[in-house]
């Protein structure tokens, strides 16, 4: 493949699913015929070509530490899965799998555990963003149905935005909606406890109590229906469970003053959003995290889809619940039944569901009941029920709840395999670990939000000897007696096989799940193609639907209204914990950092940890922004960095979820959640858990650079970050300095230098200042300034230039005596614009010394916000507080 040639594939991060368009040479643009970005990227798609770094990458199949071949950890697998079935049953082995995975990977695992090892004891990370949604589509539709599409963002006229922060987790869908309300007037309504960056293009802004959706989604409904404004006609053709849902909210929000006690809303604020709602037919409700990361997750999810019903809102242009998946192929795992409690294509354990399966498979032992969600599954692997354990393509030892009883779990399990890209804290407790393709190797398939099919294609070779995961899991199939039943050579004859399936037995359309029009593609057809929604059964056209439950449209059962009565946060706040815990995601970063990471500009937008704090709270608990603090909930502590933000609620702090123990001494912020789940879909409640928070007064501060990224010793937080040419690592010392001999050693032993090396020393006790440089060959291999203050440290960008070059005398001493602190620096700030590195300090410079009053003057200065418009919506922000400063502009 020539370095010029332009593959078309589909990016890895979000449920976004957008077009990308690489090459060989690493270079990445957004693919303008994709329907879900026509060219658009976020930051982190337009960096995609930055993470294309073999370096660390696992190359080989490792037994214990040993390098082993394919054919001997491949057979270790078989056997001990074998051996394990045999002595203890099937349920005693588990597959944790995948949103990343492709939807070819995601059948194989699948049809592998509930057809032929006979256990559904399978699950899926989007256990841990997606369950609530398909539980409540389920309940409601019969299916797990997505009925909208993106393109009814554009043609509605109110869009609700539930627990969703789009601008930083959907950022291209977040552009393409402030598109519309620059164009048409789009009215926007944010419901978030926190303010965030999505509030930038917010008409109204409902900062709920966490957990209290359904009281706010039941109060709509009440109000409908008092009001006259619920389609009865529709409802009573196409639906049931109306009364009884209705009659369940009016039992606990009989007026909005308790809808507003339960929410903390003020009630003038509940009764616009009511009005809008009601007096808007075109109405699209996005939701997402914030709704499924709940104990009442599936209830919220159905009281936002009782509201639709209720006015026959879906199916038509602009209107529709749209539910946002987090990971790039959560809906594909969806399909193929990757959740331990669905069959394949979207069928369930029903009797006839499993007949049906168990045919088209020709299975030798077919599962029939539901297995182990995740949290479960996961305490089976501590208790013994599971006793051998394959996580593929996901890091549970960082992103599950109580992160720290996931890790006792996996030591204490006798097999542990690991599929995977990188060294992982999961993958360091595995029995074996095999090297894995990842994006722009791998060939298949993803299906996003809106049910759209998109080719995943390799542009590049896989490194060493790094396998797809399909593969894999059929040759252990394979080894374990299975032959014929996964004779697969391609990703293509998956495709199809699964094609099948979905169109097996259902002439009737009784499962809209239907794809069977691409059970017979060639594998030139399969090559080439493009974007599709399904449903496509045999012999309709292949364009597609981008809508269900339209004007005409029959469905094989009733829609149905689900009940939804209202209860709180699983574990209440208390004396003892008396703050909630929301973790989240943060606009540069993704899932635990594993890609992200390792590129430098992506960590220069959050370079750390921290924790959102409301001032008031923080002024009552003694903390200070330049300070410390530690977190503690029932099941573990931290330290980081405090940020005092007024867009949190009081009461409650906001911790980011990406940092793990191989970027911070912070991570997992999951050690510290909870494990309370939602009864019916098994989804944890990551966003409630209460904490205390007290400050932590650092003795010193220090900033550390060096090439290599092994983690500093000692009672001391710190943080990693890239740079040209090594890592920079922030320090500060929960514990005195060492002196004496001590000093040195630790000191050689933080900057990891060489043997031979030669130490520089520039100490300043009085100012308890002191400065190190390991030098070899006169080039700066590693270096640490220690400082009282963090002020007094030196400007990191002048210390990232000078690793690695060669240094005169006379650097030697600047760099050490003479050379500028942060403080000293022009202060540029934490940078907004990633892609072209502009930071929050030179940006508020500009808007004030120049009146720029648009994001288009800002971008005509500056740059910012004119590539991948990520960050418009802290553009918007930062002019907004210019305008609140100068009066004169606001008037204007």
């Amino acid at each position: 493949m020539s370095d010029r040639e332009r593959i078309r594939t589909t990016c890895p991060y979000c449920g976004v699913g957008c077009g990308v368009v690489a090459s060989t040479d690493g270079s990445v643009t957004g693919d303008r015929d994709h329907p879900a970005n026509r060219g658009r990227l976020c930051s982190k798609g337009a960096a995609l070509g930055e993470t294309l770094i073999d370096s660390d990458r696992l190359l080989h199949p490792l037994i214990g530490e040993r390098r082993a071949s394919w054919d001997e950890a491949l057979d270790l697998i078989a056997r001990q899965f074998g051996d394990t079935i045999a002595r203890h049953g099937p349920d005693s082995v588990a597959f944790y799998v995948s949103g990343q995975f492709l939807t070819e990977d995601y059948y194989v695992a699948n049809k592998l555990m509930k057809g032929f090892i006979g256990s559904a004891n399978i699950d899926t990370n989007s256990r841990l963003c997606m369950a609530s949604s398909v539980a409540g589509h389920v309940r409601a539709f019969g299916e797990d149905l997505v009925p909208a599409c993106y393109d009814d963002l554009e043609a509605a006229e109110l869009v609700v935005l539930t627990g969703s922060n789009l601008a930083w987790c959907h950022p291209v869908l977040y552009q393409r909606l402030a598109a519309a309300k620059e164009a048409h007037g789009t009215r926007i309504v944010v419901i978030d406890p926190r303010r965030t960056a999505t509030c930038e293009i917010a008409d109204l802004h409902l900062a709920l109590r966490p957990g209290s959706d359904v009281a706010l989604f039941g109060g709509l409904l009440a109000h409908l229906d008092t009001h006259g404004l619920c389609d009865r006609r529709w409802t009573m053709d196409r639906t049931t469970g109306f009364g009884a849902a209705l009659d369940a909210a009016r039992s606990f929000v009989p007026s909005i003053g308790n809808v507003a006690a339960l929410t903390d809303i003020p009630a003038d604020d509940i009764a616009r959003f009511f009005a809008w709602f009601a007096t808007t037919e075109r109405t699209v409700t996005c939701y997402s995290q914030g709704v499924n990361q709940s104990t009442a997750g599936t209830d919220k999810v159905n009281a936002i889809l009782n509201c639709h019903l209720a006015t026959g809102r879906l199916g038509r242009p602009g209107m529709g619940p749209l539910s946002l998946t987090g990971q790039p192929n959560a809906m594909g795992g969806r399909e193929v039944g990757g959740l331990a409690n669905q069959l394949a294509a979207h069928m369930g354990f029903a009797e006839a569901d499993i007949d049906r399966v168990r045919r088209f498979w020709q299975a030798p032992r077919m599962a029939s009941r539901p297995g182990l969600k995740a949290v479960d599954l996961f305490d089976a692997v501590l208790d013994g029920q599971i006793r051998a354990l394959w996580i593929l393509c996901t890091n549970p030892a960082d992103s599950m709840p109580r992160a720290s009883r996931v890790r006792d779990a996996l030591r204490a399990c006798p097999f542990i395999a690991v599929s995977d890209c990188w060294p992982t804290d999961t993958s360091r407790l595995a029995h074996v670990v095999l090297p894995a393709a990842g994006w722009g190797e791998k060939d298949g398939t993803v299906t996003n939000s809106e049910r759209c099919v998109s080719r995943q294609r390799p542009f590049r070779a896989a490194p060493g000897e790094a396998r797809p995961d399909w593969w894999m899991l059929t040759e252990v199939a394979r080894r374990m007696g299975w032959e014929q039943a996964f004779a697969y050579a391609t990703p293509a004859e998956i495709f199809r096989e699964h094609a099948a399936l979905s169109a097996f037995e259902n002439e009737d359309g009784h499962r809209l799940f239907d794809i069977g029009a691409l059970a017979d593609i060639t594998d030139e057809h399969y090559e080439r193609l493009q974007p599709v929604q399904w449903p496509l059964r045999r012999g309709a056209s292949m364009a597609g639907t981008p809508r269900l439950f339209g004007e005409g449209e029959t469905s094989a059962r009733p829609l149905t209204f689900v009940a939804t009565p209202y209860r709180p946060v699983a574990v209440p706040v208390s004396e003892a914990w008396p703050l909630v815990l929301n973790t989240g995601r943060l606009r540069d970063q993704w899932h635990t950092m594993t890609r992200t990471g390792v590129v430098a500009r992506l960590m220069t937008h959050r370079r750390e940890p921290m924790l959102d704090i409301h001032p008031t709270d923080a002024e009552q608990l003694g903390i200070t922004e330049t300070g410390l603090v530690r977190i503690e909930s029932p099941h573990g502590t931290t330290t980081m960095p405090v940020r005092l933000s007024t867009d949190q609620r009081r009461g409650e702090v906001f911790a980011p979820m990406h940092w793990n123990d191989s970027h911070s001494s912070a991570g997992p912020i999951d050690h510290l959640v909870g494990a309370a789940v939602d009864p019916v879909s098994g989804q944890p409640e990551l966003k409630a858990t209460p904490v205390k928070v007290e400050p932590v007064a650092p003795l010193w501060r220090a900033l550390l650079l060096k090439s290599d990224a092994s983690k500093p010793e000692g009672e001391v937080y710190w943080s990693r970050a890239p740079v040209e040419g090594g890592h920079a690592f922030d320090l500060a010392g929960l514990s005195e300095l060492p002196d004496g001999v001590d000093s040195r050693a630790w000191v050689l032993r933080l900057l990891g230098a060489s043997p031979g090396a030669e130490l520089v020393v520039y100490a300043d006790p009085a100012r308890a200042t002191f400065r190190y440089a390991s030098i070899v060959d006169d080039r700066l291999e590693a270096c640490l300034f220690i400082a009282r203050e963090a002020a007094a440290l030196p400007d990191r960008s002048v210390l990232v230039a000078a690793l690695g070059a060669p240094l005169t005398p006379e650097a030697r001493l600047t760099l050490l005596s003479g050379c500028s602190t942060a403080a000293d620096a022009e202060d540029a700030g934490p940078i907004v614009c990633a892609c072209f590195g502009i930071g929050h300090g030179t940006l508020c410079s500009a808007i004030a010394a120049q009146e720029l009053t648009t994001v288009v003057d800002i971008g005509r200065t500056l740059r910012a916000g004119t590539n991948c418009g990520s960050c418009i919506p802290e553009l918007k922000s930062l002019l907004r507080d210019a305008q609140a400063a100068r009066p004169e502009l606001a008037d204007a």
